[in-house]
């Protein structure tokens, strides 16, 4: 795990016309305000990386298909400095990924079919607010191609 970056469990309601799905509460303790919704989608086998936002809170669901994120650590106060972390999101692994300012960020689609994630933010969008590098050209060194198990 790094620091600052949380798995919150979520609730999936079925339901006999269809199912619902919880993402995030005012009360949850990783709720840091809102400032936008957005739904991404990301096709199987295509990478989007490397991405960190230096104000932006990330609160990532995925309701459909299934995405690896992998995030890496650089802040050399944090007492995870260096590490990488991976988790694979989906209906079977239904939680919420917060992450905290400052964490390198980026994902991969896995599903067979449709990808997609809801990212709840504290804040509006702001493309200067991020910093980006490349998915394989970085001074992160993560290997998108090999296997999670």
């Amino acid at each position: 795990m790094i620091e600052g970056v949380f798995l919150t469990p979520l609730r999936i309601i079925p339901g006999e016309n269809g199912d619902v799905l919880h993402a995030i509460k005012a009360t949850d303790p990783s709720f840091a305000g809102f400032g936008e919704a957005y739904f991404s989608t990301v096709n199987k086998g295509a990478v989007k990386a490397w991405k960190r936002h230096r104000i932006m809170i990330l609160n990532l669901i995925v309701p459909v298909g299934e995405i690896k994120f992998v995030m890496y650590d650089d802040r050399k106060d944090s007492s995870t400095f260096g590490n990488i972390f991976e988790i694979t999101l989906s209906r079977s692994n239904y939680q919420r990924l917060t992450v905290p300012p400052m964490i390198w960020m980026g994902f991969k689609g896995l599903g067979k079919g449709f990808n997609m994630l809801l990212n709840v933010t504290n804040i509006p969008h702001d493309p200067d607010e991020a910093d980006r590098q490349d998915a394989f050209e970085n001074d992160i060194g993560y290997d998108w191609e090999k296997d999670l198990t």
